[in-house]
């Protein structure tokens, strides 16, 4: 009976323990079903969408949650959840503080477009201002300062002070980047606000200064003054500061240093026979305090490290960027890109840093062409004679590359070379003619683009250099063979070249014009070839760009002046192309034609019109009509000089190496600080503090050592007299500057004089010694001793401390090498213990 009962009771046990566990499955199979992984939020359905409203209103905190997070996830992806802003500014006070931080993301995005509605719950944001959780009230505050109606600027100007003394740095962050969204709500706060701003300057916490410093660069960039005091506090703190504080801090510090610190200067000395560089204290201390920097591991760190070295440093010290920088390169592509456009500028100030290290500028076939434009244009300030082989190698590989522009820029760069380095000429050529003859279109475009700079000059630098033609080189058989391929160039800014070029050299064999050109295939002259450059493109005339039509309508007229008999072939030719331009759709080529016909207006009227009779274009060849006609009329070599001389100097388009670069859409990232130095930089006691120097404690043992050599042979003092206080006196400094101090300003002063300090301290002394005679007036005669003997002692001490002054006053003296100061040090002294 007892074992069915036991039975009994053991499966009805079983029995609740069994419903139990499956109640408490279903309760956490419910909370699973709700508090979804965060992945989830991402991929939510349009019907979880649509019942977030739903889940804001209701009771439960739990659903409240669910859809904070799912507008969270929805606003990460871009969407637009703006109409839902009611419902969630309802839970702003709720007691739930993850709910509290999602409706505070949430009002930070959509505070701005929603003024009206932010505006309900603004004394909910005032009065979470003095919530106890540092990020709460640091959200309040962002979220009060994002509510752009000037109506509540003074709300949230007080609400800015308040925030600027809080004991979180977190919050004093946050209202140094409130005080940038109230200038821009209303500039008229702008004097409330520079106060609030000097004071996070005095902030000594290095997570809010960054933020500090963002706001002055935002406000007040101008007033610099305002740094005077927190200049060599803020070179200190750049190692403790986050990685965004240190850029920031560095910009602002650079430009201040740019400003108001003397430029560094190099002197010579004679008698050392070496350059000795000046360099301000303070300048000195900024680029000590910023070179460890430069081993950072976030990149926009070492870029303005770079940048202040690059700006405020002397020339010894610009190589100690170079190898951090180099070590950005292979980071990432977007970091590559930055770095490159900084190696571009100091390539173009200070190449020799750069040479030793050309190799790592080489181009990859998997680089941006925007990468590939500045590696050329560093490699081509790299270019010495001792690398200019490897690097012609490069450039020759550089010309094959699929990109038309970075093998039009590559050809520049050869011939670039070909003029930096004389040696090169040959080699580049060669390369040209190559190009020519088996390039693409753009390399034979830009190959006769450039060689027309190279004939040019070498030309005009080297006037026997246009009868040499036996050189495959020189500068007529270049053009010989320009000429000759004129069908085979079709880039319309290469034919003109080559046209251009023949017409301009055709007169070096005007005066050998009559004999044949014989030779194995040498040209004698270009002469010869000029007619026959233009009997071929004028057959393709209707074709032809306008660049070409205007330059072939200068050859005619060019080889009109220089025939020296009125060749019956040639003078219809020209009239042929004449008319052709007359009645052309381009205004700049019926321009063209209508100057040059004014031209040759009484200098060869029979070889337009051998007739002489009036055609149907209106022209007349009888010389009395052309003199009817009225006007100037220009002499033969009037004409000529008009037609070869008109335009003096290398035409030469604008090479992609010179002039300003602009090597990021969006700005340049390496611009100067500010434009010039000062002549004379600002005061340095301008930038002394108490806080610069640390306390100075002066220990009862030292004390006692410096009274012991003073006094030298004075004996029978007691214990009493010797300084037993085991607490240390401290000198607390009231001035600027103090001897025997780190970096020993230029203006320091002297110690406060210790008679009159002692002086004092002993006329309290007697002062209480009066009063206790006075209670002790009817003692024995043994006080009267005792009092005697307090004289003696007080009398000792007193000659003791003369000669100590003395001799502390002569040491600081010698430190101060004889410059005064109105500095003094307030040493507060027990003056029992001495």
């Amino acid at each position: 009976m007892a074992t069915g009962l036991n039975l009994n009771s053991f499966t009805e046990n079983t029995s609740r323990l069994g419903a139990r566990i499956s109640e408490s499955i279903i309760e956490h199979t419910r909370d699973l079903a709700i508090t979804r992984s965060p992945g989830s939020y991402f991929d939510a359905p349009e019907e979880k969408v649509r019942g977030v409203r739903k889940q804001l209103d209701a009771n439960g905190d739990r659903e409240k949650l669910d859809a904070l997070k799912t507008l969270i996830a929805l606003i990460s992806k871009g969407r637009n959840v703006s109409e839902f802003f009611p419902s969630v500014v309802k839970n702003v006070a709720s007691q739930n503080l993850e709910i509290r931080k999602l409706v505070y993301i949430f009002l930070l995005r959509y505070a701005e477009a929603e003024p009206d509605l932010a505006l309900l719950s603004i004394n909910t944001f005032q009065r979470d201002l003095a919530d106890p959780n540092p990020l709460i009230r640091a959200m309040a505050l962002r979220v009060l300062s994002g509510i752009n109606v000037p109506m509540v600027g003074n709300l949230v100007v007080l609400a800015v002070k308040k925030c600027a003394a809080d004991p979180s740095p977190y919050v004093r962050k946050a209202a140094a980047l409130a005080l940038i969204k109230c200038y821009n709500m209303d500039t008229t706060h702008l004097s409330s606000l520079i106060p609030i701003l000097a004071t996070l300057l005095k902030d000594k916490s290095p997570l809010s200064i960054g933020a500090a410093a963002v706001a002055f660069q935002a406000i007040c960039p101008a007033r610099l003054d305002l740094l005077h005091a927190h200049f060599r506090r803020l070179c200190r703190m750049l190692l403790d500061a986050d990685a965004w504080g240190q850029v920031s801090v560095l910009g602002l510090l650079a430009r201040y240093a740019r400003c108001m610190l003397t430029k560094p200067s190099a002197t010579f000395a004679v008698e050392e026979e070496t350059e000795r560089e000046e360099v301000d204290p303070d300048l000195q201390l900024l680029l000590t305090s910023a070179e460890p920097l430069l081993m950072s591991r976030n990149p926009a760190v070492v870029l303005a490290v770079a940048r202040a070295f690059f700006y405020l440093s002397p020339s010894s010290q610009l190589a100690k960027t170079v190898n951090p920088l180099l070590r950005l390169l292979p980071t990432s592509r977007e970091v590559e890109r930055v770095v490159l456009a900084c190696f571009v500028v100091i390539s173009r100030d200070a190449p020799q840093l750069l040479v030793p290290h050309y190799s790592r500028f080489f181009i990859r076939t998997t680089d941006i062409r925007e990468v590939k434009r500045d590696k050329l244009r560093v490699l081509l300030k790299l270019l010495t004679p001792e690398n200019h082989q490897v690097l012609l190698r490069e450039f020759v590989v550089y010309a094959e590359d699929p990109d038309g522009q970075i093998v039009s820029e590559a050809i520049q760069a050869i011939g670039r070379c070909a003029r930096i380095i004389p040696e090169s000429l040959t080699q580049c050529l060669s390369a040209f003619m190559d190009f020519i003859k088996h390039g693409s279109d753009s390399a034979v475009s830009s190959s006769v683009l450039v060689l027309r700079t190279l004939v040019q000059t070498r030309l005009q630098t080297e006037p026997g250099a246009s009868l040499t033609t036996t050189s495959a080189h020189s500068p007529l058989r270049i053009i010989a063979d320009l000429a000759g391929r004129i069908d085979e160039i079709r880039h319309p800014s290469a034919r003109a070249c080559v046209i251009w070029l023949v017409g301009q050299y055709a007169a070096l064999g005007a005066e050998d014009s009559n004999k044949p050109n014989l030779g194995d295939g040498g040209v004698s002259c270009v002469a010869w070839w000029a007619p026959d450059v233009l009997r071929r493109v004028a057959k393709t005339y209707s074709t032809e760009a306008p660049i070409v039509k205007l330059q072939l309508l200068t050859l005619a007229a060019k080889l009109q002046v220089l025939s020296s008999s009125n060749h019956h072939a040639l003078a219809l030719l020209t009239r042929y192309v004449f008319l052709l331009a007359r009645y052309d759709a381009s205004y700049d080529v019926r321009d063209r034609v209508r100057i040059l016909s004014g031209l040759f207006i009484g200098v060869t009227p029979q070889s337009q019109h051998p007739n002489g009779d009036r055609h149907s274009d209106g022209d007349f060849s009888d010389e009395a009509d052309v003199l009817d006609r009225g006007g100037v009329i220009l002499r033969l070599e009037q004409v000529k000089l008009v037609l070869f001389e008109g335009k003096v100097g290398i035409r030469g388009k604008k090479e992609i190496f010179s002039g300003k670069l602009n090597r990021l859409g969006h700005g340049n990232e390496f611009e100067p600080p500010s434009s010039e130095w000062l002549e004379e930089g600002t005061e340095s006691s301008l930038r002394d503090t108490e806080d610069e120097y640390p306390t100075l404690r002066v220990t009862a043992q030292a004390a006692q050592r410096n009274l012991s050599a003073v006094a030298g042979g004075i004996e029978n003092l007691g214990p009493s007299h010797v300084i037993s206080s085991s607490t240390p006196v401290a000198l607390t400094s009231s001035g600027r500057a103090s001897p025997g101090t780190q970096g020993k300003p230029k203006n320091k002063g002297p110690w406060m004089d210790l008679d009159k300090f002692y002086e004092d301290s002993e006329s309290e002394d007697d002062e209480e010694d009066e009063e206790e005679d006075d209670d002790d007036d009817d003692d024995d005669g043994d006080d009267g001793d005792e009092d005697q003997s307090k004289e003696d002692e007080t009398r000792t001490k007193s000659d003791l401390t003369a000669n100590y002054s003395q001799v502390v006053t002569d040491e600081t003296e010698d430190e101060d090498d004889g410059e005064s100061s109105e500095d003094a040090y307030d040493y507060s002294h027990d003056s029992h213990s001495a």
